[in-house]
């Protein structure tokens, strides 16, 4: 049974810490460099993972991120290097927990049901989907059918405008954790990130999946506040890749600074 979310979660309910969960875009800029990334993610103590399956257009990222899937499929990346470099991944850690967030044309492109069987066959523990909403899931190709059928988790988002009963069902139905919006828009660290506490407070009360705050988050400041509000942790996308961006050109800096940063952001979810 798939619980390595669970499990990392209640050993650091435990040691009275939160959660700090970087974001990178897989492959970018290449499949090498993003091993080594991957890596040094780890190294700087991250909890767990969220990786970015690239897409041409992908609707709910901020430039930042986009710039990063562009580069990934320029460097010829397919959707079968970004299985391979979680598996290789794998190889070097088998217990940090993974989730990857990846557009429904994707999934669709490659088939749902193999979508997910190879999901589970690298090593990937849950799926987010932003670009369908909790109530399609089971309409738009069995997405979580499928999830379910190779005991991948299914996480979903909870925005900040939802209803009473739209977070009822993804107290339901999300699996891993779940990604609760701090404010509106696209990712970027441009806008400061919302008080979603009504949010978390529903998701908590209800016995959802663990809530984790994400969009906006940065500083450890701001992985303080997400802790603050009662997010059991804190997802940083587009902090990380663009560390990835501005050092294209030297990646031993590059890496360097991002285990330098990941660590600051990781000490900042500890009481």
């Amino acid at each position: 049974m798939n619980n390595r979310f669970e499990n990392r979660f209640k050993k650091l309910e435990a040691q009275n810490e939160g959660a700090f969960v970087p974001f990178v875009t897989l492959c970018d800029p290449n499949y090498k460099t993003s091993l080594e990334i991957l890596k040094t993610l780890l190294k700087g103590g991250a909890d767990a993972l969220e990786l970015g399956f690239p897409f041409s257009d992908p609707c709910a990222d901020g430039p930042v991120i986009e710039h990063a899937d562009k580069r990934a499929l320029r460097s010829g990346a397919v959707t079968d290097d970004f299985f391979n470099v979680i598996a290789d991944l794998r190889k070097v850690d088998s217990e940090i927990p993974i989730s990857i967030l990846v557009y429904a044309n994707v999934v669709v492109a490659r088939g749902v049901d193999k979508f997910y069987q190879d999901a589970a066959k690298a090593g990937i523990d849950a799926v987010l989907v932003p670009d369908i909403p909790c109530n399609m899931l089971n309409t738009s190709g069995d997405f979580e059918a499928c999830a379910k059928k190779y005991d991948v988790d299914t996480v979903l988002i909870a925005p900040p405008n939802a209803t009473d009963a739209m977070l009822d069902e993804i107290a339901k139905h999300s699996k891993g954790y779940t990604y609760v919006l701090s404010r509106y828009g696209i990712t970027g660290t441009e806008i400061e990130f919302g008080k979603p506490t009504r949010v978390i407070k529903h998701i908590l009360e209800h016995k959802g999946a663990t809530p984790i705050l994400g969009f906006g988050i940065s500083t450890p400041e701001h992985v303080k506040q997400a802790l603050s509000l009662g997010a059991k942790g804190a997802i940083a996308g587009s902090a990380c890749v663009k560390i990835i961006q501005d050092n294209l050109d030297n990646v031993p800096v590059m890496l360097e600074k991002l285990e330098s940063y990941i660590r600051s952001m990781k000490e900042a979810t500890k009481a």
